[in-house]
């Protein structure tokens, strides 16, 4: 009987031993499994850069200018689509400026809000006049002169567009256009040498490559008209 019970003993330590290494592995297993679930996650977050902090003044600049020279390009599509007697390479022009520059005026906005910035640049102090400067406001004398703002429209340039009709009109949103077409060239090519924000060069750089485009087919559409 004493043999018997040294035996059943000697069992149930070993079946303790068993299921205590049993226990270990699948604990060293688990925590294992848990590591290798988190390591990707935890390699995301250290490698990954919030998209705000990858610019520069440079890049800010571009946005607050460009919405505003967009903005008004399209209120001079607007004032020539509104006329009679307009040649129609003039208003197809006209409509593919608003389709290509009305998108391009959200994703500028979506970046300043992005970078905590204001959608316009800061006004000379005591010029405040006439600076709505939302798509459908006409005349921007102050935007005009502001250092950065090549080919701006005057006042009184989107006044005499606005009281043009037929050919002259075509004529004159054309002029107008390769002008604020070249400033807004002039723009982007800063954004390029000077920008740090990735999608923001990549903006400039078709900008570049559209508008000269467009620079020349005007050029060519004024010789015929």
């Amino acid at each position: 009987m004493m043999w018997k019970r040294s035996l059943l003993t000697t069992a149930g330590g070993l079946t303790a031993l068993v299921i205590a290494a049993g226990c270990s592995d699948n604990s060293a297993g688990s925590e294992h499994q848990m590591s290798q679930m988190s390591s990707p996650a935890t390699a995301s977050a250290n490698t990954t850069t919030p998209s705000g902090e990858v610019h520069n003044d440079a890049d800010v600049m571009f946005a607050q200018h460009m919405i505003p020279h967009h903005q008004q390009a399209i209120e001079m599509s607007d004032m020539l689509l509104t006329k009679q007697g307009i040649d129609p390479r003039v208003t197809d022009l006209a409509k593919q400026i608003k389709a290509a520059q009305g998108p391009e005026i959200e994703q500028m906005q979506g970046w300043l809000t992005q970078w905590g910035n204001p959608a316009m640049p800061p006004m000379p102090s005591g010029d405040m006049s006439g600076h709505g400067n939302m798509p459908g406001m006409s005349g921007m004398p102050s935007m005009s002169d502001t250092p950065g703002m090549s080919g701006m429209m005057s006042e009184a340039d989107m006044a005499a567009l606005q009281n043009a009709q037929g050919v002259e009109a075509g004529k004159l949103f054309l002029t107008q256009m390769i002008a604020h077409h070249e400033g807004a060239i002039t723009m982007a090519q800063t954004e390029i040498k000077d920008g740090k924000y990735p999608a923001a060069v990549e903006m400039a750089r078709a900008i570049v490559i559209a508008q000269q485009k467009e620079i020349d087919t005007m050029k060519g559409m004024l010789a015929t008209l």
